[in-house]
């Protein structure tokens, strides 16, 4: 397989932070809570290459396997298909004659290929702890204490739930039974306009950035607007008052790897490379995206580099597997992509699905075992996907 190190990818340069993705070190100047904890598995044995392309052509069309963007390369090589979280969900349900759906992401997401696959097709989450610290910022029990603390305001019959799709089916469930839909970072603005069309305000789940971002650039809202609900404190750490005259209540949660970049390394960054575009993604914090040249999904940003002339500067504020890839993608045609911050830092709970996992997983179905099935509670399940296709009609 083709290594990066022998690429034109620029990694971030060394620092005494420089290896925070080890787990090794954490950054007092990060969001509380952004981390980034724990090993990256060490690179596979050439021999499971070859163990995976076996057990995958053993399975032929009863397997189809879905790669999110922020997977390393080794198991993005046997996806059948990339892309993000819903697009992915998506595209297996468009395939309901596939028996196992191989979900190479994290919980939430195997969680909503279930939801919207047939009850006949299995789901498989090769490590069971690849989770999602955003999703896990927002607990159903949290979020049942949250509405009635808006109850008790007397403004939860006016107020709309609007979940990103990086929450837990739980929360999917919460938004669907209480009239609510769920965004994505793509249709957050069409979401949040059917929301307001709804009622007066929207609670927001679980990251306050794309909440905040969403209406304060997209919308014209002020942040003022907006208010946030911090489930560790008695009434969210709201008056009665502040839950009134908010529009926008925000779930205090965030993505622990696009809530480090700061807009120190959005100067940095343009010191160091003049003409640089920064891109990045609305989870990240307030600042940052104000300071930044574009902004948009994931989807977007490899759309904005695949339009961009031969010979610019881009700057990425998103995970650094997908950055990586794309600067390897592009290089042969003059653009030069780097990563935001001078710290490394990927998605740990992504990574968790390495090679020796996918491996395991394949092999255990080729030889009619189903290990790791996802599985969501059907009154759950239902709820969920009434929230779901309410996303899915929005104008």
């Amino acid at each position: 397989m083709t290594t990066a190190q022998t690429l034109d990818f620029q990694a971030p340069t060394p620092s005494p932070l420089a290896l925070l993705l080890l787990g090794r070190e954490s950054d007092p100047r990060s969001e509380r809570g952004v981390e980034c904890p724990g090993d990256l598995p060490a690179p596979s044995d050439p021999d499971l290459v070859e163990r995976a392309r076996a057990a995958k052509a053993k399975l032929g069309d009863k397997v189809f396997v879905l790669g999110h963007h922020y997977q390393r390369d080794e198991v993005i090589e046997f996806a059948d298909v990339t892309g993000d979280s819903f697009k992915l969900a998506r595209d297996a349900a468009a395939r309901p004659d596939a028996e196992y759906i191989v979900f190479c992401g994290v919980h939430f997401m195997a969680e909503s290929a279930d939801i919207l696959t047939t009850a006949d097709q299995q789901v498989v989450l090769p490590d069971l702890a690849a989770g999602c610290s955003m999703a896990d910022m927002a607990t159903a029990e949290q979020v049942a204490e949250c509405w009635d603390v808006l109850t008790e305001a007397g403004v939860a019959d006016v107020t709309v739930p609007v979940s990103y799709m990086n929450s837990s089916a739980d929360i999917k469930a919460f938004t669907g039974k209480h009239g609510g839909t769920i965004c994505t970072s793509s249709n957050a603005e069409r979401a949040l306009n059917w929301a307001f069309e709804q009622g007066e305000k929207v609670l927001f789940l679980p990251d306050q950035h794309l909440g905040r971002n969403t209406a304060v650039r997209d919308m014209g809202m002020s942040l003022d607007d907006c208010v946030l609900y911090n489930p560790h404190k008695p009434n969210g750490g709201l008056t009665a008052e502040e839950l009134r005259g908010a529009k926008m209540i925000l779930w205090r949660g965030h993505c622990s790897v696009h809530g480090r970049f700061s807009l120190e390394s959005v100067r940095d960054v343009r010191e160091r490379i003049p003409g640089v575009n920064v891109l990045v993604h609305p989870e990240c914090r307030h600042e940052v995206v104000a300071a930044a040249d574009y902004v948009g999904s994931t989807e977007y940003i490899i759309k904005t580099l695949e339009a961009a002339p031969a010979g610019s500067k881009w700057a990425i504020g998103t995970e650094l597997n997908l950055v990586r890839r794309l600067a390897n993608r592009f290089a042969g045609e003059g653009k030069e992509i780097v990563f935001l911050d001078k710290t490394v830092c990927f998605c740990s709970t992504m990574n968790r699905i390495d090679l020796p996992h996918l491996v395991w997983a394949l092999e255990s179905l080729a030889e009619g075992k189903v290990v790791n099935r996802i599985e969501v509670d059907p009154e759950v399940a239902s709820f969920s996907k009434l929230a779901l296709e309410r996303m899915l009609a929005l104008p």
